[in-house]
């Protein structure tokens, strides 16, 4: 479909495009990108305003996952979620878990031991690795052959990734969806000589971390292709509620884990990544430094790990049936994303479930810097800004 560019400009062009930068004369293209492409990942699709190679206006589009999961959460019982919102940020699945259950572990006043209480920190931070190993891979495939090694890296990051999956097979019997959070703290407990794995995994990984900075954002191509691209100020960023590392990335030094501390974040130091420029090479810069902190945390996290029960409930009197009356709550929490919260309402009819239940996701924020910070560049680069801003699909729609 073309289109003449005054149409296009009366129609709402991005306002950082003047009318005077575009030839009035000129045709403009209308390019449905995605959700067939590979770098949208399946399910993700944006509007694209071309004049020639450059990106004039983009409109991102959502809901191709879309399964009404709020929805769903309200008419199960407390004690039934868990297992549903850990296909929402299907990438970290954990985090998903202890959203939810501190959110209900706050409106039903419960104590988290402390043991249970460094767990959640410990597979948290792990799965945090587990999330930016993932991203490198499929980042650096996006961006294209021309990468050099952009297929190579892909493999070997979802081979360092898998060796994180093992360790959670091994505490819970899965491999994705973990279903071990519960209200009070966990369901399964570490098994003997799991710290030891941790601390083989964590060592091999990090001693391949610089390989991978050298092929990545120390690589002259894939710096060529990110740096200046996608450029997101810190205004605009808070503006448009975008959080985690895409936040600091453009200069904002905020993380819940430091400033709102949850778990065991209390008792370990938590060291902020931030970079100033926010580009896409700044948003990459942050998730690598982000990897080489996580490890160091775990690694305190197993150094500190109290003895203890792992539940606020004993045993035989896990709840099964939670009844609430009354009361609202928000709980937010530090994902490999970004603040994801969870706001509920008890007092549901029945009382088992909640009247009201909203996740605040991180990437449905980030998406939403897309029409501002793509208009300018070329077709190309709205792969890499895509990329950079890592948004998982199933936590968007929800």
């Amino acid at each position: 479909m073309r289109v003449q560019v005054q149409s296009a400009i009366r129609a709402g062009v991005d306002p950082h495009l003047s009318p005077g930068s575009l030839d009035p004369e000129a045709d403009l293209m209308l390019l449905h990108f995605g959700p067939q492409h590979p770098s949208t990942h399946g399910v993700f699709r944006m509007d694209l305003l071309l004049d020639g190679e450059i990106v004039v206006k983009a409109t991102p589009y959502v809901g191709y996952l879309h399964r009404a999961v709020e929805k769903l959460c309200e008419k199960l019982t407390y004690t039934q979620m868990t297992p549903i919102v850990d296909k929402n940020d299907y990438v970290a699945p954990m985090t998903n878990e202890q959203a939810l259950n501190m959110a209900f572990e706050k409106l039903l006043a419960v104590e988290v031991p402390r043991r249970a209480r460094w767990m959640r920190t410990i597979f948290a931070e792990l799965q945090r690795i587990a999330s930016h190993l993932l991203w490198l891979g499929t980042f650096t495939l996006d961006l294209g052959g021309a990468l050099g090694g952009g297929t190579t890296l892909f493999m070997h990051a979802f081979r360092e990734r898998e060796s994180i999956l093992d360790l959670f097979e091994d505490v819970t019997g899965a491999r994705f969806h973990y279903n071990t959070h519960t209200i009070g703290g966990n369901r399964h407990d570490i098994p003997a000589g799991w710290d030891a794995k941790v601390r083989a995994a964590l060592d091999v990984i990090e001693s391949r971390i610089p390989e991978y900075e050298t092929m990545s954002v120390r690589n002259s191509i894939f710096v060529a292709r990110t740096r200046g691209i996608g450029v997101l100020s810190g205004e605009l960023a808070l503006e448009l509620g975008i959080t985690g590392p895409n936040l600091r990335a453009s200069g904002v030094d905020h993380d819940l884990r430091r400033d709102a501390p949850y778990g065991a974040y209390d008792e370990l130091q938590v060291r902020t990544c931030v970079a100033t420029e926010g580009d896409c090479l700044a948003r990459a810069q942050v998730r690598m430094a982000e990897m080489h902190e996580s490890i160091r945390l775990v690694r305190d996290g197993l150094a500190g790990l109290p003895e203890g029960p792992i539940s606020g409930y004993k045993p035989i009197r896990q709840p099964t049936q939670v009844k609430v009356t009354g009361g609202q709550v928000y709980v937010a929490i530090e994902t490999p994303r970004g603040e994801l919260g969870t706001f509920v309402i008890g007092g549901g009819d029945p009382p088992t479930s909640p009247h009201r239940l909203k996740i605040r996701s991180p990437s449905l924020h980030a998406l939403s810097a897309i029409p501002y910070i793509l208009p300018g560049h070329t077709l190309s680069d709205a792969v890499a800004v895509l990329g950079s801003l890592d948004p998982i699909m199933g936590e968007v729609d929800r």
